[in-house]
């Protein structure tokens, strides 16, 4: 009977990792940019003499989903979004990470930010001077015009990326580095759309619908592991002749 237990509690490991991510992911379906998260596991064997047909389920990095979100317009001359495949490069306090979230702020150093991290250029993070207008082209290209000025100069190009899914995975702060902790080199055929955000490609209802889902297929495992216990205990019985 060890075995339906081995299969019930390693179901259940793997089912109650699913909820977490679930659970994430319906916190942020409202968060700009946000890429949905999901889960992957695979299975072992168990070692020891008599164990050779026993597995458990070994929970590994979360996936990304990388699917587009819907494009809503703000208006903001700071705001961006990624038409398509592409992320845009930002510094994380490990190196470089990826984004898709393009609300950018000027700090008090004239650094560009998104939620306080510098946005880089191709040659390092982005410096803006004092400007009356800002405009982002869809090749990442900023544009300023200075004060006192009638012409319009450029600036930086933010690095803009297209890194495979199967390449990436988050940082403790949620951000995306490739698995190799390599730089991604630029990517020419990302385009960007001024003035737009876009949303997080989690479903509220896909992701409530997964979870209601997961909550009844985690009830039948523990009921799974109570069966085993039952029928371990009744053979124990019958061993001891009682």
């Amino acid at each position: 009977m060890d075995r339906l237990g081995y299969t019930a509690m390693t179901a259940a490991t793997r089912t109650m990792s699913a909820l977490g991510v679930r659970a994430n992911n319906l916190a942020n379906v409202n968060t700009p940019g946000f890429r949905a998260d999901l889960v992957q596991s695979t299975h072992v064997p168990v070692h020891g003499e008599g164990y050779d047909s026993r597995h458990m389920v070994q929970i590994q990095s979360n996936g990304v989903s990388m699917e587009s979100g819907a494009l809503m317009a703000t208006g903001r001359e700071l705001d961006f979004a990624i038409q398509g495949k592409g992320l845009i490069a930002i510094q994380s306090d490990s190196g470089e990470a990826y984004t898709r979230h393009g609300a950018m702020k000027v700090d008090a150093e004239r650094q560009l930010t998104v939620n306080g991290r510098a946005v880089l250029g191709e040659g390092g993070p982005i410096i803006v001077p004092e400007y009356d207008q800002l405009h982002i082209g869809a090749d990442g290209v900023i544009s300023i015009l200075p004060q006192g000025e009638t012409v319009m100069a450029e600036v930086e190009r933010i690095k803009l990326v297209d890194v495979p899914a199967a390449q990436l995975k988050k940082d403790r702060d949620g951000l995306l580095v490739t698995l190799d902790g390599v730089p991604a080199n630029v990517d020419e055929s990302v385009v960007l759309a001024s003035g737009f955000l876009e949303s997080s490609n989690a479903s509220a209802i896909d992701q409530l619908v997964s979870t209601m889902s997961l909550s009844r297929l985690f009830e039948t495992q523990v009921k799974m592991m109570k069966a085993a216990e039952d029928l371990s205990d009744a053979g124990n019985r019958m061993v001891r002749g009682s």
